[in-house]
């Protein structure tokens, strides 16, 4: 399973950048969507971290609390090797509080505490905020890439997921998960839960990929045609395509629809006409892994294959560029990177969901 080959809506860039430099080079802040109450059995922490993963501080979390760890939850991964700030929950009935001062873990700052009366839970997020900064950037290139920006401002960029979801390691650089995932298909029994479950993502969204890779090639990209569902912004509710018309078209420009693919499971494909033979054409080259998802019992979803990054600005520091954006949960800022430069990372490699 190839994770390089995916291709590219403006072009394959001519440039490169040296990437996670240092870990406050890529800077996350999660945006929650919701304001908690100051009142309840759960108890939010807002966390800047470094150079940690998000299970670990989880882990050392419940330590400090002496509470298990499934009392500790939280809103989405974050990269290890970058500098975040995201929400940690931990579910404490009554009046007791912590001394979060108390908390000593090189990396890690409580900048907040504040009670709730839900749990936090994975994927509750609105979305995430980024300040990149890029290095050793070739001025001479300043211009085109400059231009590049400004038609990712425009257009966007394919919604693919990013490398950090396959995974990597000492002995699979790229795509570590994914050779787990293969194992697994081949019968092998992943024991730990985490593993298998990076393993089971993985493999889902590399499929997931393949359907942007083709719309990509095939030229339809942005291109809605009949028989597509349509996704309504802010939303997982779809609709299907009887006729392309004018409607649709304005829709489609405006942002308020957005062409989705499959995110495959068990169950009917929801389009239709030739949409539908194409995603059947594909699946159909991928058999063993679409069984494969069917069999863990997921259901088939859909999901944007367009991404359009908001509040996109950017400035350069001498030779380095640092840009800002924002995205919505599930997205990857690294999606966005693709698309102007051959990343040269020389962060640890060890990564986690850069936007969940």
């Amino acid at each position: 399973m190839d994770i390089s080959h995916w291709h590219y809506l403006h072009g394959q860039p001519a440039w490169k950048a040296t990437f996670k430099q240092f870990p406050a080079d890529f800077q996350v802040t999660e945006i929650l969507g919701y304001d908690p109450l100051g009142e309840g059995e759960h108890i939010y922490l807002w966390v800047e971290k470094e150079n940690l993963n998000t299970a670990f501080v989880a882990e050392q979390l419940a330590k400090f609390c002496k509470l298990p760890l499934r009392a500790i939850s939280y809103a989405g991964r974050k990269d290890k090797y970058a500098l975040t700030r995201q929400w940690f929950g931990v579910h404490k009935p009554g009046k007791i509080d912590y001394d979060w001062s108390q908390w000593q873990l090189e990396g890690v700052k409580v900048l907040k505490a504040i009670r709730h009366n839900k749990k936090l839970r994975t994927g509750v997020l609105k979305g995430n905020t980024f300040a990149i900064t890029l290095r050793e950037v070739e001025l001479l290139a300043k211009p085109e890439i400059e231009k590049r920006l400004q038609q990712i401002k425009v257009s966007g960029v394919p919604n693919y997921f990013g490398e950090q979801r396959f995974g990597s390691s000492k002995y699979a650089p790229q795509g570590a998960n994914l050779v787990l995932a293969q194992k697994m298909i081949e019968g092998e029994e992943i024991r730990n839960r985490n593993k298998r479950s990076m393993a089971i993502s993985a493999l889902r969204s590399w499929l997931f990929n393949e359907f942007i890779h083709a719309r990509l090639t095939a030229g339809k990209f942005a291109t809605p045609q009949q028989g597509d569902a349509m996704q309504l912004a802010g939303s997982h509710s779809f609709f299907i395509v009887e006729q392309v018309d004018e409607t649709i078209q304005s829709r489609l420009k405006s942002g308020d629809i957005q062409i989705t693919a499959p995110m495959w499971g068990k169950g009917e494909l929801p389009s239709q006409f030739d949409v539908n033979v194409q995603e059947q054409a594909l699946a159909g080259q991928h058999v063993q892994i679409c069984q494969a998802l069917e069999s863990l019992g997921l259901e088939q979803e859909r999901r944007a294959i367009h991404l359009a990054p908001q509040d996109m600005q950017w400035h350069w520091q001498d030779n380095d560029l640092v840009l800002n954006f924002s995205l919505p949960s599930g997205a990857f800022a690294t999606s966005v990177l693709r698309e102007v430069f051959e990343l040269i990372t020389s962060g640890d490699g060890d990564n986690e969901n850069s936007a969940e």
